[in-house]
């Protein structure tokens, strides 16, 4: 049995940071219905200006997010000291926890930008723990080829057409499944999802045919799929069509969102925003 498309969302321009363009997927209301998953944005664009004011110093609590850059260089630095560089094709998974300030800076004035935010929930038992992050190159992501498609796993293990592929990350808790694919005919792709995972398709170029209605999904459009079974793909146009699959365990837990902090409880957040004020968020 294969999964079944429920709904399609298309994604919306937006801005973040100090102004940054990039077009917000999902995110708030309803974010239950993405569980483990909170919020993704998908940033791209060749016009310096609609970049280059990047993210400046700013607070998470309470969640993971994940960059994913595909094109362009992002600097990032945080309040323990720690600096890093994401190039072409490299990834960061940062654990906001109890608390980080970070910033997160393009170090490029020309080109193209490219590249994706993934906010992860995280469950209440992890919510407080210390932050930390990880800058992995993009080499280091395994990448698996068939006759008619690449498949780029981040994290997560699986089944694809039957054979075996796991990626960098192996996610507690959440259990994300996060695949990068390419598909270059109409063959097709098929990949084992588990049952009890929440999972969805986003396609950023081209055209592709989703579940097991075979849902036409264009470009910078999110698929919702059904809570049971495995996951049909076929590329539905003639050109190189590229998706994201996401996947993940629910926590099954309150949300409650204010901004870049994520708790359990309006009195949670409250204490996030004081403990930010007063200059202890990451204490």
């Amino acid at each position: 049995m294969n999964r079944k498309v429920i709904e399609q969302i298309r994604g919306r321009p937006a801005s973040d940071g100090a102004g940054v363009k990039l077009t917000r997927v999902f995110s708030n209301p309803r974010v239950e219905r993405f569980d483990p998953f909170l919020m993704l944005d998908e940033f791209g664009s060749e016009e310096a200006s609609d970049y280059i004011a990047g993210f400046p110093p700013h607070p998470h609590r309470g969640f993971e997010t994940v960059t994913y850059m595909l094109q362009g260089k992002m600097e990032h630095q945080d309040h323990m000291g720690n600096v890093g560089l994401l190039n072409d094709s490299d990834v960061q998974w940062m654990t906001a926890g109890s608390g980080i300030i970070h910033s997160e800076m393009p170090k490029q004035t020309e080109g193209k930008m490219r590249g994706f935010q993934l906010w992860v929930n995280l469950p209440a038992k992890r919510k407080m723990a210390p932050a930390h992050y990880q800058d992995v190159s993009g080499d280091k992501m395994p990448v698996y080829d068939f006759d008619f498609a690449k498949v780029k796993v981040i994290a997560g293990a699986t089944l694809v057409n039957a054979r075996e592929v796991s990626g960098y990350f192996d996610v507690v808790d959440t259990e994300v499944l996060y695949l990068d694919i390419e598909l270059h005919t109409s063959d097709t792709l098929d990949i084992n999802l588990n049952a009890d995972h929440n999972a969805m398709v986003y396609v950023y170029d081209g055209e592709v045919l989703v579940g097991d209605s075979a849902v036409v999904t264009s470009a910078q459009t999110l698929a919702r799929l059904s809570e049971e079974g495995n996951l049909q793909l076929k590329n539905a146009g003639k050109q190189v069509s590229r998706l994201l699959v996401l996947a993940g365990k629910p926590l099954k837990e309150p949300i409650v969102q204010h901004g870049p902090f994520v708790m359990n409880s309006r009195e949670e957040i409250e204490q996030a925003i004081v403990d930010y004020q007063n200059g202890v968020l990451t204490a």
